[in-house]
């Protein structure tokens, strides 16, 4: 099976969401991980937008590239500009970029748990259309986006 990473900066919430739809629908193709540049903890409402897609992450960790095992990534997917960015060298790995808003960063100045979640399912879906069609993505030819014309 190929080795896949899903990288983001605090690990806490795209990535995390990327790599729980990633298990679901692509475990048999994929060794899923996720990471990030820094180490946030768990996004508590990542957990429960997740679980209410019926996918359970909350005995993930947040962890950095440093803490998984030492594989090489036949894929490495970075789910933020700041990830894409700051993405460390990965031997063989081939680096491909699908960009997510961050829902944390979104909601920062909002008040109503109910508007809150509704961003945070609202990149959930989009991470999870984006999960679907993850055959696509990862044969994207070097220097195009993920559904750009080649």
């Amino acid at each position: 099976m190929k080795n896949i990473m899903f990288l983001c900066t605090g690990n806490s919430c795209r990535s995390q969401m990327a790599e729980g739809f990633c298990r679901k629908y692509w475990g048999d193709k994929y060794n899923v991980y996720s990471a990030g540049t820094k180490k946030h903890g768990m996004n508590v409402r990542a957990i429960k937008v997740m679980e209410e897609a019926g996918i359970d992450i909350s005995t993930h960790i947040s962890k950095t590239t440093d803490e998984l095992p030492q594989l090489t990534f036949d894929f490495v997917i970075t789910v933020c500009d700041s990830a894409k960015e700051n993405c460390p060298y990965f031997p063989g790995g081939k680096i491909i970029h699908v960009g997510f808003q961050d829902p944390p960063a979104l909601t920062n100045n909002m008040t109503d748990e109910e508007e809150i979640l509704k961003v945070y399912r609202r990149v959930r879906d989009e991470i999870e259309s984006a999960i679907k069609r993850l055959d696509e993505i990862v044969a994207t030819p070097p220097g195009l986006e993920p559904g750009a014309e080649s």
